[in-house]
């Protein structure tokens, strides 16, 4: 702008309550957008735009970053993911558990749990980088930053699932990562607890965890054992990713399972213990239910399971696995088997444990929705509100500058993306307008596909995506790239 102009910006958002991101107080403020960036902050009434809005009485934050997703293909699929914008999520972290769309193009129908986010004509990216150009053809509402799946790796390039991979079959997967990462990928992602990883080694893990750390990327684990090996699987997580210098961001961490209820207290003092020597963070979602591939081995008639689709039996999806199987006159594992293949939510944590993770100081908010099934997990819909209205302000779990802190800046430097997570000057202009006193979850078990209350406004790039709840068709979400990012400003 020249100076004459200097003083007009794109758009002004007057007299808001400001959270910029850092977990500090409010402050009252006018905030200026210029180019998709953030261009100034002033005093209420200080600044003028090209057009205005009247924030007052409501609050500002950056816009939130999910850390957990499986949006590799909805973002490609249905570009708007209004399921996000609606809570206020303008940047989705994608890749996770092991599980991304590239770089593998397949052969074959992709085994679980590649089949939560496609099928075999989905696996068409051969290289990373063709993923990340699909996802800016796409021009998806929210920003899309991705991870590289170990299992997607193996299943590219190991011969056999069921053993370690031979060094030759490692080096072809660092081949694919190392391209990945310098294509853009911000880190490695593995599911040990699944079958396609099961029988690696943490040595393997180390290998290519090393490649991302070599890069400036993360390594993510949805750890071998969230039930009563939890401890042991945590030390593993962490010694790979000591081993390789690279960050560990361990995923959707819970103690699962009746007999681990209460462990929440032993997991979360091992995890303080190993981070005073090696940086350690973790993701978490605000409910005592998970959701994955609905498989035999899992069903144990201890918990309540819900089933969120059947390709066999679709009409079944919404039921409790209980209900189907006295339906069918047969035990719940037979009954598991013949809706295979199946999704699930398990009911199988407490809620002492959930409020003491969530309340960890490095905790950050991740939903890890499952967009493509039938009947979703409510977290794909209400994750963020839930934590602002249910947590935040109902239960006074924390306050809402550190509520916020979660969902913005703890998760923007802990992945790299330089560029936001704040309120700041030069960062980029992605907000979230809502009303603490209304923000809310409507999304329920019974009821999954339901929009949150309370957020009035969203903008990506500077442009509104979403008002009073309802997308406007603007969509300037773009794919990240971790060079890019990582510079800030």
């Amino acid at each position: 702008m020249s100076a004459n102009d200097a003083a007009l910006y794109d758009l002004v958002i007057a007299n808001a309550r400001v959270f910029d991101g850092g977990g500090g107080p409010e402050y009252r403020a006018d905030i200026a957008i210029h180019g998709g960036r953030i261009a100034a902050i002033g005093a209420p009434g200080g600044l003028r735009g090209r057009s205005r809005e009247d924030a007052r009485g409501l609050a500002l934050a950056p816009g939130f970053i999910d850390v957990h997703t499986h949006d590799d293909r909805a973002v490609l699929d249905d570009p708007g993911v209004f399921n996000k914008l609606s809570q206020g999520v303008t940047t989705v972290i994608a890749g996770n558990c092991g599980i991304s769309l590239a770089p593998w193009r397949a052969g074959r129908e992709p085994p679980a749990p590649l089949s939560l986010i496609g099928a075999q004509a989905d696996f068409r990216f051969q290289d990373f980088a063709e993923y990340l150009d699909a996802v800016d053809a796409a021009k998806p509402a929210v920003n899309v930053a991705a991870l590289v799946g170990h299992s997607t790796l193996r299943i590219a390039e190991v011969a056999d699932l069921d053993r370690p991979a031979d060094s030759a079959e490692i080096e072809r997967m660092r081949e694919r990562l190392r391209s990945a990462m310098q294509a853009g990928a911000f880190g490695f992602s593995s599911g040990l607890f699944y079958r396609p990883s099961r029988a690696a080694p943490n040595s393997e893990v180390i290998a290519l965890a090393s490649e991302s750390g070599a890069h400036g990327g993360v390594y993510a684990s949805h750890i071998r054992d969230e039930y009563d090996g939890v401890l042991d699987a945590l030390d593993e997580a962490i010694d790979a990713g000591e081993a390789a210098g690279t960050p560990v961001i361990l995923s959707h961490h819970k103690c699962a399972g009746p007999a681990n209820w209460g462990r929440s207290v032993e997991t979360l003092a091992r995890i303080d213990q190993r981070r005073r020597r090696h940086w350690v963070g973790l993701d978490a979602y605000p409910y005592t239910a998970g959701s994955t591939v609905l498989d035999p081995d899992y069903v144990d008639e201890a918990i309540r399971i819900l089933v969120s689709w059947s390709t066999s039996h679709p009409e079944q999806a919404g039921r409790d696995l209980a209900q189907i199987a006295a339906d069918w006159n047969l035990d719940q594992k037979s009954a598991a088997r013949r809706l295979h293949p199946a999704g699930a939510v398990y009911f199988q944590m407490r809620e002492d444990d959930v409020r003491r993770v969530l309340a960890h100081d490095r905790t950050m908010i991740g939903s890890d929705g499952l967009p493509h099934d039938a009947h979703p997990h409510p977290r794909l819909w209400g994750a963020f509100p839930r934590v602002l209205g249910h947590y935040c302000r109902d239960e006074g779990l924390f306050h809402l500058a550190e509520a916020i802190r979660r969902m913005t800046s703890l998760s923007a430097d802990s992945f790299g993306l330089k560029r936001r997570g704040r309120i700041a000057v030069g960062l980029a202009a992605d907000l979230v307008l809502f009303d603490p006193a209304t923000v809310a979850d409507r999304a329920s078990f019974a009821e999954p596909k339901q929009a949150a209350a309370g957020i009035h406004a969203v903008w990506v790039a500077g442009v509104c995506a979403l008002r009073d709840g309802r997308a406007t068709g603007e969509r300037r979400g773009r794919a990240l790239r971790r060079e890019e990012e990582r510079h800030g400003g």
